[in-house]
């Protein structure tokens, strides 16, 4: 019983460490190039909006 817990301990402490890996990979990682993206995203959708607000103008 005594091997049993020690496997389930030692299986928790591998599966806490590589949680803790995955959240800092993600945080490092990730997570500024989501932003990265995400913001370059708005711009070109700005330009966009501006450039139909433009044409929408034309027309008037």
């Amino acid at each position: 019983m005594a091997d049993w817990n020690k496997e389930v301990a030692d299986a928790t402490e591998r599966a806490e460490a590589e949680v803790r890996r995955v959240i800092r990979y993600l945080n490092d990682e990730v997570v500024p190039e989501v932003r990265q993206q995400s913001s370059s995203a708005l711009r070109s959708a700005a330009e966009q909006l501006t450039k139909l607000a433009e044409k929408m103008d034309d027309r008037k």
